[in-house]
């Protein structure tokens, strides 16, 4: 018998690519996608893609914080986050990026996650500072996708290419910039009040298995705390913005995720 939630997949995939399609179409022949239409089919499959989380990740023992439905959680936000920014900027093309993200982390969500990874002593505090963690690995994430793309627009406009192809296919380099620096801020308040909500929920923040974690986001939150200080008082923006962004996500990712995999995949704790 098929499960509700293999159907919910399945539906949240057609959506996904049916989207995917249809803005890959419009870009490569030269005309305007309809956002609305983008919109629709892409918030279609995510709430989809958000029904199949809810059976995986809240169950009645609590969260479930197994690595795959984390990712899944993880690249449906980025999606999200991806629309509501193209509202705004003119950024709809990178909306392509995000949706293959989604349905890929959709696919290792429903096939690879395992029900039984639960924190065996968890509060709401505790839960809340979690996915405010991820909320803000997700944005930052982006950001750094976001950085590198630029460095591809920049290289090949400093270099002055016959064949432009990151600028002619991305948006322009403006845009791009300064939906780097949305990103930035987004991800760099949601890192700030997931701290807060770290160090008063969590009895001893420094205990085994999260001192190195906090150290490397603390470092990672100076990091970007200086990028934005420096970008809105002295100008900072270009290569040096691209570097302070991926140096912070470095730092962010080695504790993040360098511990989960070990804790989970390797030491199965």
């Amino acid at each position: 018998m098929i499960s509700l939630p293999l159907v919910y997949t399945i539906l949240a995939l057609i959506a996904y690519t049916s989207s995917f399609w249809y803005l890959f179409m419009h870009l490569m022949s030269k005309r305007p996608a309809n956002p609305w239409f983008i919109g629709i089919v892409s918030g279609l499959g995510l709430i989809l893609h958000a029904s199949v989380l809810h059976n995986d990740i809240l169950t009645p023992l609590g969260i479930n914080y197994d690595v795959f439905n984390l990712m899944s959680f993880t690249s449906a936000l980025m999606l999200l986050l991806s629309m509501l920014y193209s509202t705004y900027r003119p950024v709809l093309s990178l909306n392509l990026i995000g949706i293959p993200v989604a349905a890929f982390g959709l696919i290792l969500g429903f096939g690879f996650s395992k029900p039984d990874q639960f924190i065996e002593q968890h509060s709401l505090g505790l839960d809340i500072h979690i996915i405010l963690s991820l909320s803000a690995y997700a944005v930052l994430l982006m950001a750094t996708i976001q950085a590198v793309l630029i460095w591809f627009q920049n290289r090949e406009l400093k270099k002055k290419q016959k064949k432009r192809i990151w600028v002619n296919f991305l948006p322009a380099y403006q845009a791009m910039e300064s939906l780097l620096f949305d990103m930035l801020i987004t991800g760099f308040v949601l890192l700030t009040v997931a701290l807060c909500f770290g160090f008063f929920t969590i009895d001893d923040f420094f205990a085994q298995h999260l001192a190195h974690k906090t150290v490397f986001s603390i470092v990672s939150w100076f990091v970007y705390g200086a990028l934005l200080i420096g970008h809105y008082k002295f100008g900072w923006r270009g290569q040096k913005a691209i570097r302070f962004t991926m140096i912070g996500f470095f730092l962010l990712a080695i504790g993040f995720i360098g511990s989960k995999f070990v804790l989970e995949m390797i030491l199965h704790r």
